[in-house]
């Protein structure tokens, strides 16, 4: 086989191999404690405020991006990501860059931001 043959199948190899492995965050994240079965189990604790910072408001589908820090009810660690509010109503209380405080729930597979407060 010529070098750039060999190249090609190395890199196509690779490509499928990096396809097939588990992302980090599928590895290091325990899911469990995330509500992710607590209709099953009813396991999952109280939801209680969170603080955070608005990063992004999307008003038209109902999204909002914060960096947050731990939420502990539902072991996960401080990170940036994007919820669905409950209501696309409170996210005309918030701005980007505003602190806040708030509370999240797991509804029907999805991260649900259920109350909106002004952070402190």
């Amino acid at each position: 086989m010529n070098t750039y043959t060999q190249n090609v199948a190395q890199l196509l190899a690779a490509a499928a191999l990096s396809l097939s492995l588990p992302s980090m965050a599928q590895m290091t994240m325990d899911h469990s404690k995330m509500g992710m079965d607590q209709a099953r189990t009813g396991t999952a604790a109280t939801p209680s405020l969170t603080d955070g910072e608005v990063r992004k408001i999307d008003k038209e589908n109902g999204k909002i991006t914060i960096k947050h820090g731990e939420i502990k009810h539902m072991d996960m660690p401080p990170m940036t990501m994007v919820f669905n509010a409950k209501d696309k109503a409170m996210l005309d209380k918030i701005q980007v860059g505003q602190k806040i405080q708030f509370i999240v729930i797991q509804d029907a597979g999805k991260m649900v931001v259920t109350d909106i407060q002004p952070g402190k």
